[in-house]
Parts: C-alpha cells; sequence; structure tokens
C-alpha cells in the first residue's frame, strides 16, 4: 500500500515512517512548510529558535527519509496556514479568548489539504505521528480513540476528524508508549530518536504571545491590526465586587484563569475570571470564583456522523492536559449545554470540549461561554 506520512521532523512521525517501511508499505515523505522562519524569525536571546515544522525540521524529516529509502518531498502551505490557523489565533485573542490553535492545524491542514494532496498523487492512505487509535465497527463505523500512553494521548486535538477521514488516517504508534517509539527509533539508528520535543505553540516558540499580535496581526488583515490595537490598550484591573486595583498594559495579555503575571500585590492569589471588552477591564477574584458548572459550545462535529439523539452521559476535557470531568451534555441544533458533575475551574471561551465515552471520543465543539 502507498502511504504518505506527515513528516514534523520529531521522533514520532519519524518512528510512524518507520513502522509502516517495516511492515512493507510503499512509504511517502512529506513535510508542510507552514511559516516562514527566516522571514518571521523568533529570538531567544541572541539565538534563532524554531520549533514543530521549522527549516531545521524539515531538514530533519529529510534525513530520516534518507536514511529509511524513500522519497521525501515539502508542501508549501503557508498561505493557508496564515488564513486557517494564524488569523484565528490572533482574532480569538484579540476579542478576548483562548485560541487552540493546534485543533485548526489538524482539521484544516493535516487531515484536509495534506490528504487532498495525496489523493491527487494517487496515495491510498495518510500517516502522522499522533498518539490516537482508529478501530472500526461494523455497527459504529470508524471509532477515534485515545492513545495507549495517557501522557502523551491526542486525541483531544482529533476531535473535528470525520468518516471519511478516519477511513484513511493510519496512527502507526497510537499504541506504543512513549519510550518504546524512542527506543525503536534508536535502534534503527533515527537521528532524531533523542530530539527535544515541542511543547509550545509552533510558531511562537519563544511564548511571547503579545509580542507575535503586535508583529503580525496588521500584516494578516487590517481589521485584525484595528483589534489588536485597541486590545493593546491600557485599561482597569477589577476585582469582582468593582473595586478597582491596578491597571493592565493591554487585555490580549490576559486569559480566562490566569494567575500569573497580574502585577498586583494582594492577600490572596488572583485569578482572571474574565475579559470585559465593553470596558475594556480584566476582572478578577479568588479561585473559588474561577469555577464554573457548566459551558455553552458550538461549532459541534461528531465523530459517528451525527449527534446523540438525547441528553449524553460523557467525561468532558476542556483542554487538553485538562482531566476528564463527568458531565451531562444535551444538544439543540448547532450547540451543545453541557453541566458537569463538579465545577470545573478557567472554563475559557474559544478552547474546545470533547466529549468521551470511556477510550472512544464521541465529538466535541468550541466552548462558547462558561455558564453557572
Amino acid at each position: 500500500m502507498r502511504i504518505l506520512v506527515a513528516m514534523s521532523g520529531g521522533v514520532d512521525s519519524s518512528t510512524a515512517a518507520l513502522i509502516l517501511k517495516q511492515q512493507g508499505h510503499e512509504v511517502v515523505g512529506c513535510s508542510m512548510q507552514l511559516w516562514d522562519y527566516r522571514r518571521n524569525p523568533v529570538r531567544d536571546g541572541s539565538h534563532l529558535v524554531g520549533s514543530c515544522c521549522s527549516t531545521e525540521d524539515v531538514y530533519d524529516a529529510r534525513r530520516v527519509a534518507e536514511h529509511l529509502g524513500f522519497p521525501f518531498y515539502v508542501l508549501n502551505l503557508q498561505e493557508q496556514f496564515q488564513k486557517r490557523v494564524i488569523q484565528p489565533f490572533i482574532g480569538n485573542y484579540v476579542t478576548g479568548k483562548t485560541p487552540s490553535p493546534c485543533i485548526l492545524c489538524n482539521s484544516f491542514l493535516k487531515f484536509d489539504k495534506l490528504m487532498n494532496f495525496a489523493e491527487q498523487v494517487g496515495i491510498e492512505r495518510v500517516a502522522t505521528g499522533h498518539y490516537a487509535r482508529i478501530e472500526f465497527s461494523g455497527e459504529d463505523g470508524y471509532q477515534l480513540l485515545r492513545g495507549k500512553d495517557a501522557d502523551k494521548d491526542q486525541s483531544y486535538y482529533l476531535f473535528e476528524l470525520t468518516q471519511q477521514q478516519l477511513a484513511r488516517i493510519l496512527f502507526p504508534v497510537g499504541g506504543m508508549r512513549k519510550p518504546d517509539v524512542r527506543e525503536l527509533a534508536r535502534r534503527e539508528g533515527l537521528e532524531t530518536a533523542f530530539k527535544h520535543e515541542s511543547q509550545e505553540i509552533c510558531f511562537v516558540p519563544d511564548r511571547d504571545y503579545a509580542g507575535f499580535i503586535q508583529r503580525h496581526a496588521p500584516e494578516v488583515d487590517e481589521n485584525l491590526g484595528r483589534l489588536a490595537e485597541k486590545a493593546s490598550r491600557p485599561g482597569p484591573i477589577i476585582f469582582k465586587n468593582g473595586t478597582v486595583l491596578g491597571e493592565h498594559p493591554g487585555i490580549y495579555r490576559f486569559t480566562v484563569g490566569q494567575r500569573k503575571g497580574l502585577g498586583i500585590a494582594h492577600p490572596r492569589p488572583l485569578y482572571v475570571l474574565r475579559l470585559d471588552l465593553g470596558r475594556n477591564a480584566v476582572i478578577v477574584g479568588y479561585k473559588e470564583d474561577a469555577f464554573s458548572r457548566g459551558l455553552i459550545a458550538d461549532r459541534l462535529s461528531w465523530i459517528a456522523g451525527q449527534a446523540p439523539s438525547g441528553p449524553l452521559r460523557a467525561s468532558v476535557k476542556i483542554r487538553a492536559r485538562h482531566p476528564d470531568a463527568w458531565a451531562t451534555v444535551r444538544v439543540g441544533g448547532e450547540t451543545a449545554s453541557v453541566v458537569f458533575d463538579s465545577p470545573q475551574l478557567a472554563v475559557s471561551p474559544g478552547q474546545a470540549a470533547v466529549f468521551y465515552d470511556g477510550e472512544r471520543v464521541l465529538g466535541g465543539g468550541w466552548i462558547k461561554e462558561a455558564a453557572g
């Protein structure tokens, strides 16, 4: 079988390609050129730094392909990346939301543009190094499952996959643990075996989101530039009872649930409760004030292809590294109301809420607002 392997230059996708090659498949490697680090460098002190999909990563992926003996291509998706990932990322921040760009990258690039490319060149399947699994059930169709390594599970980022996409996707390392992936890569002499893995958003590896927005909002979209300029203006930090405690340097520098970096001396730790765009204010309170009984999600997606017919009991993740929380989910048209059994900390608009039944991903949606 001919399989296109999306290669990020890391050990996971390298090992995915290795496994498929060992199984006798005809492997073709492909990296996505998403961000031009030469035109848009990110520096840490005097050193140029990059992350996933940097020029260095593409070079590492090419070396793995040469080592294993299969062809390798680079697909330029910079224009699509800017439209589908960068623009929403900036738009969320300057309108008081917390973005999740990795989900958008998976949905619109890896499992849309990349799969379209594979189809155009006559390749049957696409494989990635995600820690997730796919199973087929005659009754339920294709099912998306958590990765076997709970610490590395990436199923949260994949909730928008469709039945048609799951039928063509392979996750060769999804049933493995990370140490075993590294050991297999080491035994086979892959140079990525001990490569440090990316922990941050690939295009902002220095975590300076505010600086990134200031630099790129105007060039991405004129309207976003105006919104970013407005969101960069100083404004009040207000305690939940209305008392002004201080001044912030720009509302887009804060996210719901944030505790550090408020710059306020107070007898108790303060948390960001919400961002009031109308008043350009950051509203703060105590930790117990930052819990919510539920949320409203929209832009729903269901792995089975259709919404449940009635109320749904599910464990819900409101962030990639947030523990599951049991809840009742009620779907009404294009939105879902989620009521948690126990209140959850920092339910953040802009993040995804993903619904699970044990190991199985049922679907999810995008958090519109916290409730209760």
